[in-house]
């Protein structure tokens, strides 16, 4: 098997069938943080299925401010207009990406204006408030997918593709990490993320999401338990229960996930899978900024695999327009998103009870 010429072998978008379009959705981006500012529309402006046409914040000043640098924004409103439909006319879907323990209500409300969503992982911070999130968009007949940016990245696309093809043999082992600072890249001890009510958690439901769900991505298939262990040093970190954490998760035929995650380590990220004949390296792996690269080993053979850098966002609001379009189901859907809050929450309880917790 000659891996080097299969490693050329690659399309970038597999499910892309429409390329541009006169009639691009239109997106209502709900929170105005620096993630919307920074990377969600700078993305959606690059992007040539869709464009943002409103702005949805808690702080009306702020939102028109960052209205007026767009070309293609028609509404600032404030979290209270958008319950009351105001706009509802300029926008056909919805991008969430308040803290995660507020995302269900906008996501009800734009599931009852008959409005697509784009919601961010974590879709909330109570397995019991994705659920309702799952029952709102289903009496509405509403779409929702959920932000797993990974799934729509070419160089984790490319290792799921080339372990689907038996290049590395049977997955034994899948190694995830997911480090960050976070005090250093937002240096307020009053955030979101550090607070329990509103994260639903820490390190593991901010970033130890994206080495679970890869995995799941990669392996197609999902975790039956996990056992693991958390901790907050800090006291930074009173108020959340992982200021460190590491599980593992253990998936059907044996195969084992092991992630760590930490928000007051050095910044680092990197998902691997070992088989029986090989191994598949994504590192750097998790965050936009960097970019990635992928590595094949099969046998005595190792290569570098090329691919073409692209924006992570961009990618994700092109597929998820993409299936607006055509008329196309998205995936990752709620049901595969509430199975990640399921996992974490049995993370939580495996360290809590020092014990194995079954899925």
């Amino acid at each position: 098997m000659d891996i080097e010429t299969l490693a050329d072998e690659f399309d970038r978008r597999d499910w892309q069938e429409l390329e541009e379009t006169d009639d691009p959705v239109r997106i209502a981006m709900v929170g105005v943080g620096w993630w919307t500012r920074e990377q969600a529309m700078p993305a959606v402006e690059s992007a040539a299925l869709c464009e943002t046409t409103v702005l949805v914040s808690s702080d009306p000043e702020k939102a028109n401010e960052v209205a007026t640098d767009s070309a293609t924004v028609e509404r600032a409103i404030t979290y209270d207009d958008f319950h009351e439909g105001v706009a509802a006319d300029a926008y056909d879907a919805v991008y969430v990406v308040t803290p995660n323990a507020l995302h269900l209500p906008f996501v009800e409300t734009a599931a009852e204006l008959g409005k697509a969503v784009l919601c961010e992982k974590p879709m909330e911070a109570t397995v019991e408030r994705a659920e309702a999130m799952i029952e709102a968009v289903e009496a509405h007949d509403a779409t929702l997918m959920v932000a797993y940016r990974m799934q729509t990245e070419p160089a984790v696309r490319r290792a799921k593709g080339f372990i689907d093809e038996g290049l590395i043999g049977k997955p034994v082992f899948v190694n995830g990490n997911m480090t960050e600072p976070i005090l250093d890249l937002v240096p307020d001890p009053d955030q979101w993320r550090l607070d329990g009510d509103l994260s639903g958690g820490c390190a593991t439901m901010d970033i130890g999401i994206y080495p679970l769900n890869t995995a799941r991505f990669l392996l197609d298939a999902d975790p039956e338990r996990v056992r693991g262990k958390v901790a907050s040093v800090n006291p930074e970190f009173d108020d959340v229960p992982d200021e460190h954490a590491a599980f593992q998760l253990d998936f059907p035929d044996h195969v084992f996930a092991v992630c760590t995650a930490s928000q007051n380590a050095q910044m680092a990220s990197h998902i691997e899978v070992i088989g029986t004949e090989g191994r598949i390296r994504v590192e750097p792996a998790f965050y936009p900024w960097d970019d990635r690269a992928l590595t094949l080993q099969r046998g005595e053979t190792t290569i570098d695999v090329g691919f073409e850098q692209v924006d992570q966002m961009e990618e994700e609001f092109e597929y998820f327009a993409h299936c607006l379009l055509t008329d196309t189901e998205p995936h990752p859907d709620g049901e595969h998103a509430l199975r990640d809050i399921q996992t974490i929450k049995a993370v939580y309880e495996a360290s809590e009870r020092g014990e194995t917790v079954e899925l």
